[in-house]
């Protein structure tokens, strides 16, 4: 598998992994559940597809290193980049399926999280995709990899936002790291921010403002400042009303 950080087999298992196309995907639509996820002990991995060589503005060095610093103040425990084609994940499907297969039987965590299905960017509709077919692969027992690892089910999937504004299935109160939140994401000054020689983009024209006006609506709607939105494919199960 090919990875740039950490190796699967040397961080053992994950509570929560999150997949996403480019670094500062999953930063986006859940930076502040997985901030608040580490503090309580739970141990936090995100998996980028792609290095975002395609990118208008800055360099796969300098993502890498942006990336690096998120994860810091994020508290992962691992960050793999599965080096798979920027803007060609469709034309590598089988592979990329499988990569992701082995990463969820090696890191076997219980909660995986996606990009929502509907998002402007094709790449991120493809990780949606590849996600959700490969957490389905996974927990089949006679599924085989090049790595033959044991089969292992997630028990959640559930999908966050980039760029959409759909009604989520449920929110997570952020309000007490909505700061966090905000740093992590300025640690991707090669994308929000307008640097000298960067391309104009949609990324630094006020796309931090829009990151932070859809919280405040999701915390509108709880009643609290800031939330993050999540979407399930399936019905949640609750013990009771109360």
């Amino acid at each position: 598998m090919a990875q740039r950080g950490a190796r699967a087999g040397e961080v053992g298992s994950l509570d929560i992994l999150a997949f996403g196309a480019h670094p500062d995907d999953v930063e986006i639509g859940a930076a502040g559940t997985l901030i608040l996820a580490s503090r309580q002990g739970r141990r936090v991995g995100i998996a980028d597809l792609t290095c975002a060589e395609l990118s208008s503005n800055g360099t796969v060095e300098r993502r890498q290193e942006e990336a690096a610093a998120a994860s810091r103040l994020l508290g992962l425990k691992a960050r793999f980049n599965l080096g798979l084609p920027d803007r060609g994940l469709q034309f590598v499907h089988k592979q990329a399926h499988d990569m992701i297969v082995e990463l969820i039987r090696k890191t076997r965590p219980q909660i995986v999280l996606a990009p929502y299905w509907q998002d402007r960017h094709p790449d991120h509709e493809s990780v949606s995709r590849l996600v959700k077919e490969a957490v389905f692969t996974a927990g089949i027992g006679r599924y085989r990899t090049e790595a033959l690892l044991p089969a292992h089910r997630p028990a959640r999937l559930y999908y966050y936002f980039i760029n959409s504004t759909a009604a989520p299935t449920f929110v997570v109160d952020i309000s007490d790291v909505y700061i966090e939140k905000m740093e992590v994401l300025r640690c991707y000054k090669s994308q929000f921010e307008r640097e000298e020689g960067s391309v104009s983009t949609p990324l630094n024209n006020g796309y931090l403002e829009n990151v932070a006006a859809r919280e405040q609506l999701f915390g509108q709607q709880v009643g609290v400042a800031h939330a993050e939105g999540f979407v399930s494919a399936v019905p949640l199960s609750l013990p009771s009303l109360l």
